[in-house]
């Protein structure tokens, strides 16, 4: 009989048993109890995880590969581990881990109780339930112990995390001369680069200039890869560098059967002075803090205070159409140039939209010679834009993407049903041929060649049934609840539209589904520009609702990135705006 082991050491050692922690004697210990037993182990079914919590059930390497092992079926009928909870201190995770095992026809014996864990009756069950129990409540209390340690040492000013730019990190030596905790110091040399940082912010230089001039320079970065703006800007917010120290801002937590951060409350935060490790001066940092506030103002953010959109890296154009319009004529670049008006004393230059390649190129490239005031046309096309986004226009939009969507739905279904039920007949030949092929009723060559033409149906049944499970999916949406979010994120847009042009121009960028096309009309001193649209209305819609690239059947025009908005189909807004140029 050929027997698996699997060993696994938590990052908590606290209440383990001396046998379990250590992967090494754990695999030693499950070795020698096999050969007990007379069963072979190979070290191809030898399955570790060394320093993993037994809540994380998604980044385990050696578990997954365990479990991968027991598809389509196991090389081995025995499991050995050392107890129960090497498997895992969750309990609902560690019981659906342990009957999958079982299902597959695997046996699960522990060798410092000499026992076999069976799930044969209701009593079986329950003492699965009840250990595993025991093995989830021991993990929260020593996750409880480490967190009253890391208070007592935050309180004491100590390091409860890693290394920060500008402090060394020096052991502090307990009365038994063994490491007690561990402080900072100011690091003068990294210090001066902090001071330097918020120096040249503080003075107007962008995060990413700042990082280019450190690199050029040849300073040395926290990281090998050098500075980054990324860093620049957490440096910018870290408290420490004031003389402060903030702990317990975030937790974490086990969700989906891995480990993720949750930001706690900020009246649950612990902020203390530490005057001894202040790099900057109040003046200084409050300085830059003013920086980062006016910057964070130019983001687009709903009345709630939520982020809803950010300006593109080198795309603050001070108009508003700069990028978004495009000539009817030539179907080049719609730009602004500066034309002056007014009488000889007092003549104000204004800019204007006009066809570039006109200007650049002149009238045999392009006849269009309009130029029209930049405040008229952007007035009239968010005009438009707001007068489109209304309740009952986007609620029709809505209800004929959803239509679209359902359109074959049954016969959808049907072809899944078929799907399922055709795989499941594959699936037992391929069992019968594995059958087959173990106990030699039949040649290997055959088997093989069977085998092989199974699989590959399988596979393509496997492929088009993803499909159509994700196109039914598609269409299980609520319409009423997506008119509902549409709307509530409308009036934020309508909000934004009107305030200033980085924000207008971020709404311009979801909304559009094509660059707006300016074509000129009038004569004479009566010229200006009509111009034609499209909008898209499901890139304000969050999720997946509606954006289902397996329903995509649309191969022409594109957004400002280059991408056709899928679900709800674009609305144009055809309009004439005449003005004198």
């Amino acid at each position: 009989m050929i027997a698996a082991i699997y060993a696994r050491k938590s990052t908590e050692q606290n209440g383990v048993a001396d046998e379990a922690k250590s992967v090494a004697r754990q695999t030693e210990h499950a070795k020698a109890y096999a050969a007990k037993k007379g069963w072979t182990v190979s070290d191809e079914h030898v399955y570790t995880d060394d320093g993993i919590s037994g809540a994380e059930f998604v980044k385990r390497p050696g578990f997954i590969r365990l479990m991968n092992a027991l598809s389509p079926r196991p090389a081995f009928q025995v499991l050995i581990m050392s107890e129960e909870s090497r498997l895992g201190r969750e309990q609902i995770e560690t019981a659906y881990a342990l009957k999958q095992i079982m299902d597959a026809g695997v046996r699960v014996f522990f060798y410092l109780e000499d026992r076999e864990r069976t799930l044969d009756s209701a009593m079986d069950k329950v003492m699965l339930s009840l250990t595993n129990f025991a093995s989830e409540m021991e993990r929260e209390k020593a996750r409880q112990r480490t967190y009253d340690a890391m208070l007592r040492k935050a309180k004491s000013l100590h390091v409860t995390g890693g290394k920060v730019y500008g402090y060394d990190n020096s052991e502090i030596l307990g009365p038994d001369g063994t490491r007690a905790s561990v402080a900072r110091r100011i690091n003068e040399e990294q210090a001066a680069v902090v001071r330097r940082i918020f120096e040249l912010y503080g003075s107007g230089v962008g995060m990413l200039t700042i990082a280019h001039r450190l690199n050029d320079e040849g300073v040395k970065s926290p990281r090998v890869r050098g500075w980054a703006p990324s860093g620049i800007r957490e440096m910018l917010y870290h408290p420490l560098y004031r003389g402060e120290v903030v702990w317990n801002r975030s937790q974490k937590i086990i969700k989906g059967g891995t480990k993720k951060q949750r930001k706690r409350d900020e009246s649950e935060w612990l902020t203390l002075p530490a005057p001894d490790l202040r790099i900057i001066s109040d003046d200084l940092w409050h300085r830059v803090k003013e920086r980062l506030h006016r910057s964070g103002a130019v983001y687009a953010r709903t009345a709630s205070g939520r982020l809803l959109s950010r300006p593109r890296h080198r795309d603050e154009s001070a108009y508003l159409l700069t990028g978004f319009a495009r000539c009817s004529v030539c179907g080049g670049t719609i730009g602004t140039d500066l034309r002056a008006h007014g009488s000889a004393g007092s003549r104000a230059h204004i800019p204007h939209y006009g066809c570039l390649d006109h200007k650049r190129r002149g009238a045999a490239v392009c006849t269009n010679s309009v130029g029209l005031n930049q405040r008229l046309l952007d007035q009239a096309i968010l005009a438009s834009i707001s007068a489109l986004l209304d309740e009952h226009v986007l609620g029709d939009a809505v209800d004929r993407a959803c239509s679209r969507l359902t359109a074959d739905v049954e016969k959808h279904r049907a072809q899944l049903m078929g799907i399922e039920r055709e795989l499941a007949g594959i699936q037992i030949r391929i069992e019968r041929l594995l059958d087959a092929l173990a106990d030699g009723s039949l040649p290997r060559d055959e088997v093989a060649g069977r085998l092989n033409a199974e699989k590959s149906r399988k596979d393509t049944l496997t492929a088009e049934r993803d499909r159509l499970t994700s196109v039914l999916r598609a269409t299980d949406v609520d319409a009423a609840r997506i008119k509902a979010e549409l709307l509530v994120k409308v009036q934020d847009v309508k909000a934004l539209l009107g305030r200033h042009i980085p924000q207008a121009r971020q709404m311009l960028r979801k909304l559009l589904a094509d660059k707006i096309e300016l074509e000129p009309v009038g004569h004479g001193r009566e010229r200006g520009y009509k111009f034609r649209g499209a909008l898209t209305v499901d890139r304000l819609i969050a999720g997946d609702t509606l954006a289902k690239p397996e329903i995509n059947n649309t191969s022409d025009g594109g957004g400002p990135n280059g991408k056709r908005p899928i679900g709800c189909s674009p609305l144009s807004l055809p309009i004439e705006v005449l003005a004198i140029a």
